[in-house]
């Protein structure tokens, strides 16, 4: 596997770039999970069955990753030892199965535009645990007013007639309020461990490891995926492609850079999530107007300040 060349990675421009492709193939996650519950008959009280649906499509991404990663290092790359076991473990119990319990669940039972804004709380989450909790980086008032801002525009979407919407439940926004701070910890974990290991081959197993462990819990708790259609297989596959592609890269990005530069940029996320949602599902309400663009406009100048260089 080509190694990433670290000047290269820790530009700016670059970082924009690749990150917003991954916040790209993370938005289109929201309405194409629901869009697969729908090809594969799972209904949204069939918890069980979306368990089996994640371990489906998480195996699947695993697999991706371990094939692609082993092909450019013309070598299978697995674990190859006690310690990196034990990293892939604890990494796919955040990552994999804590953070998406919580979130499919929680998206079976919430509209994919406000769930996508939900999850944009990770980055808040992320910036805190990694300055106040883990104490890897410094928090510095550029950071704090930055996700500050970038936050007030996942928030001020939200808005419903000039007062936050309060139709939510814990079993759906909730759920995945929940899932942010799974995520939050596997990012901060990923970030210490990919100074010992590779992260792209880190990705994958995690993905695999994660992946069987839901597929097991799902059909134990009695889930079933009994349709079967071309068009719910390719949904199946784009959505493991968009998670092994995605978060290989993203995983590679925290390899060598700050987490907070990469992480605020997940505020892309529920802008993504919004519009394709509203594309896809026709949740239109909120994803267009005046309140869409002044949080767009919000996010990014929070990202723009935490990347912004001192003085």
């Amino acid at each position: 596997m080509i190694k990433p060349d670290k000047k290269i990675m820790t530009k700016t421009p670059v970082v924009a770039v690749l990150a917003f492709i991954c916040c790209a193939f993370w938005g289109s996650a929201f309405p194409c999970i629901k869009i697969g519950y729908e090809l594969f008959d799972v209904s949204s009280g069939d918890i069980a069955a979306q368990i089996l649906f994640a371990g489906c499509r998480f195996s699947l991404a695993g697999v991706m990753a371990i094939i692609l990663c082993s092909i450019g290092a013309k070598k299978l790359l697995r674990p190859s030892n006690k310690e990196e076991v034990g990293m892939t473990l604890k990494l796919c119990m955040f990552q994999t199965v804590l953070q998406y319990v919580f979130f499919y669940i929680g998206l079976a039972h919430a509209e994919g535009s406000k769930s996508a804004i939900i999850e944009g709380a990770n980055v808040f989450v992320c910036v805190l645990m990694a300055t106040l909790v883990f104490r890897i980086e410094k928090m510095t008032p550029r950071k704090l007013i930055g996700c500050i801002v970038g936050f007030a525009g996942v928030v001020i979407i939200n808005f419903s007639g000039g007062t936050m919407s309060m139709d939510m439940s814990i079993l759906g926004e909730g759920f995945v309020f929940i899932s942010t701070f799974a995520y939050a910890a596997s990012s901060i974990i990923m970030k210490s461990y990919s100074r010992r290991a590779n992260p792209v081959m880190l990705s994958g197993w995690q993905f695999l490891a994660g992946g069987v462990i839901l597929i097991i819990a799902g059909l134990l708790a009695g889930g079933r995926l009994t349709v079967l259609t071309p068009a719910g297989a390719g949904m199946l596959l784009y959505l493991a492609f968009i998670s092994a592609a995605a978060y290989s890269l993203w995983a590679m990005l925290l390899k060598y850079n700050p987490v907070s530069k990469v992480t605020v940029f997940g505020f892309m996320n529920p802008v993504c999530g919004v519009l394709l949602s509203a594309l896809l599902l026709g949740e239109s309400g909120q994803a267009f107007g005046l309140r869409s663009a002044a949080a767009l406009v919000l996010v990014c100048l929070g990202i723009y300040i935490v990347n912004r260089k001192e003085a």
